[in-house]
């Protein structure tokens, strides 16, 4: 049934003024509007829209993430603008705190400024279409 149809993106803050610079500023994207309800980005041709809340609470686990074609490299562009990488014990994670997935896809994580968990992730030859994380 929605197959076909075109998939919007949603993550929350509570302090837009900040969400609104990060993901404009250092993440590059495109504002779209700033609504009484939601910032609105365009992510390459995705509508994200990140709600304007009033307690927000972080998800524990990935909330958004985007496919690169060097992770590496996009880890040292946005390290460049101050974002900090995550490091997880669970994960054997290389000096730029990138994981290689059994499948060879290469990830990073970092946080926004609410703490929304975001991704990037480097598909490997094998990996196929899918995304990873």
């Amino acid at each position: 049934m929605l197959g076909s149809a075109d998939v919007i993106v949603f993550v929350a803050t509570d302090d837009p003024a900040a969400a609104r610079k990060f993901y404009a500023e250092t993440l590059g994207l495109r504002l779209i509007a700033d609504e009484e309800f939601a910032l609105v980005f365009d992510a390459n041709g995705t509508p994200l829209r990140i709600q304007k809340v009033r307690d927000h609470a972080p998800l524990p686990y990935t909330a958004l993430g985007w496919k690169v074609s060097n992770v590496h490299q996009a880890v040292s562009g946005l390290q460049a603008k101050g974002v900090r990488f995550e490091r997880f014990p669970w994960h054997p994670q290389d000096e730029s705190g990138v994981w290689v997935t059994p499948d060879g896809a290469k990830v990073a994580w970092f946080k926004d400024p609410d703490g929304n968990l975001l991704s990037l992730t480097e598909l490997s030859e094998t990996a196929g279409p899918r995304a990873t994380a």
